[in-house]
This record gives C-alpha cells, structure tokens and sequence, in this order.
C-alpha cells in the first residue's frame, strides 16, 4: 500500500485513525451518533428558582457592593449542568437589583435584552434617550446596540429578571459592549403607556382575561405583529384555578416567571412546585404542563428562543406533521 506523506503503516483502521488524528482529521464514523442524535439532546436540565431562598442574598449584595464596582447588580440563573452564561443552552436569565439613588452606568451591547419587573416603585430605564418609568409586571425592551442605563428614586430596591440571548454569542464570537463615557445617556421622560419597547401587564391581563378557555397564552408583539427580536420571544399564560395548561413538547427552550398564583409543573414526569416569585427553565424537548393550584388564577410570564429558531428552521412540536417540512 502506498504511503507517500506518511510515517509508519496503514495496515488497520486504527493507524488509519490514530494517524489521521495527528493531522487534526478526526474520523466521524466513530462518533457520529454524538453530532447526529436521533432526537434533540440539550445539556441543560430543568431547575427551579425559589425567589425567596435567591432574593436574601441579592438585597445583601445591594448593601455591600457599589453601582460603581458592580455595573450591573445581578445574580445569574444559571443551569446546575452548565456555567455562565446557560440557564439553559440558548437563553440567560438573572435577578438584576438597583437600590435608591443609584446608576447602573450605561452602556450598548450586541446581545438583545429584556426585563420583568419583579418588585419595586420608583425605577427606570433609559434606553437610547427615553427615560422609562419602571412598572410591576411589565415588560421593557432593550434592542441591540442602544445606550441604557438604570436608576432608583425612593425607597426600598428595584429588582427584575433579565432575559439575554448571551449563549447564542457563545458559537458566534461577536458580541461586545461600549461604555458611555459618563453614568448616564441624555435621555427625556417619555410616556410609558406609548412607548413601543413598554408592555405595560395591565394591558396583557386584560388580554389573557377576555380569551375564553381554562388556559390562555398570548405572545407580546409590536404593532405590526411581528416578534418583538430576532432571538427572543416574550409571552404570558393565565391559567384558572384547579386547571392544566397543554400538554407540550417542544425544540424551543423557555424560561418561566411565576407573576400571580401557585401551582406546580410537570417535567419529564417530575414535579416542580412554584408559587408567585419563582423562575424556571425548560430546555428543549423536554415533555411539560403547568398545573394551578386550587385557591387562585395562576399567571405566568414566559420568554423563550422560539423567533430564532422558527427563522432558522430549527423549530418543531411533537406533534407536527414532519413530512410538511419538506421541500
């Protein structure tokens, strides 16, 4: 056998292998079921976070460490499976925290941003000149590569969770942030209830209240009806006591907030049990109902990867008709 360029003998498959490695050609043939699984396999596991065992220690963090030497006051939901940034494998969620007379610095980033505001008065976000009056259980948008920056009037802390696409940037090496070069960007009160990047809950209630049914689910949209990013998507279920949402199985990751009620998930045949306050995550494909329990109407704030995928062609349900996807 011709070996011209090579040392030693390709007699057997394994000096073919061995050899190719040392050349950096690694066969696929031996592992091509871990690239090419039979069904989606995510490295993230669901979790539940307790806002009351998370909450003590943010507060505490706001006592002890600065605006100045923190930037961002966050503590990161991450999945116990994965570090940083993964709550799971495409989305990041965190508790942000900004206490009375405070900045957090502006500052631009490629990654898109979202934010539930969690508890608080007296807040705001100024993105790209608009200053935002922080609201609870709204939902405030902060687009790629606007100035923002937050602040605190009153008493007591502001905190929300964050919602970023940050593992995505881990397989595209572009994401960068800019600081501004003094604590705040310029920015002019606006109108809250028409800025276009402002959900106010009070509107998305209403809405979940007049769909009629024991569940309901509605996505925020702009005006115009499409996704509010290219990468993350933002939703709300309501739930009536004593009842179960759908059935659901899906390649779309999520991360849920509890806004109202108690009740329990089942994933993957285990039982989560939330009340108001708590996040959890889903990863994809991972078989999951929400149940309310019996004293009150369950509220859930959800946000997901879905508008990435459906762009890309990633998305799938159980129980769609594969055979459509063809072309």
């Amino acid at each position: 056998m011709a070996t011209n360029g090579v040392n030693g003998s390709l007699e057997t498959i394994e000096e073919v292998i061995q050899g190719a490695s040392k050349v950096n050609a690694v066969p696929l043939w031996p592992q091509m079921v871990k690239y090419n699984p039979p069904k989606p396999n995510p490295r993230c596991i669901p979790y539940l976070w307790k806002y009351d065992e998370v909450r003590p220690y943010l507060v505490r963090a706001g006592e002890l460490v600065t605006e100045k030497d923190a930037e961002r006051r966050v503590l990161m939901l991450i999945n116990p499976e994965r570090g940083g940034p993964y709550t799971t494998d495409t989305l990041y969620a965190g508790l942000q925290l900004v206490m009375p007379n405070e900045t957090a610095p502006a500052h631009r980033h490629t990654a898109f941003a979202m934010r539930f505001v969690i508890e608080g008065n007296g807040g705001f976000t100024a993105v790209h000149g608009k200053r935002i009056q922080m609201s609870k259980n709204d939902v405030i948008l902060t687009p790629t590569w606007n100035w923002h920056d937050h602040g605190k009037d009153g008493s007591g802390p502001m905190i929300w969770l964050d919602g970023l696409d940050l593992p995505s940037f881990m397989h595209f090496p572009v994401h960068f942030v800019e600081h501004y070069d003094k604590p705040r960007y310029p920015a002019e009160d606006v109108d809250t209830s028409q800025s276009p990047i402002v959900f106010p809950w009070v509107k998305m209630k209403k809405q979940l209240d007049e769909i009629e049914g024991d569940w309901a689910k509605r996505e925020y949209r702009k005006e115009d009806g499409s996704y509010v990013s290219k990468t993350l998507g933002p939703s709300a279920e309501r739930i009536s006591r004593g009842k179960t949402s759908a059935l659901r199985r899906e390649t779309a990751s999520s991360v849920y907030h509890v806004i109202a009620g108690r009740g329990h998930s089942i994933i993957d045949q285990k039982e989560y049990e939330w009340k108001q306050g708590d996040t959890f995550c889903i990863p994809s494909w991972y078989k999951y109902q929400h149940c309310a329990g019996p004293e009150d109407t369950v509220y859930l704030y959800r946000f997901d990867d879905l508008p990435m995928l459906k762009a890309l062609g990633f998305y799938r349900s159980e129980d769609m008709d594969k055979e459509s996807l063809v072309t």
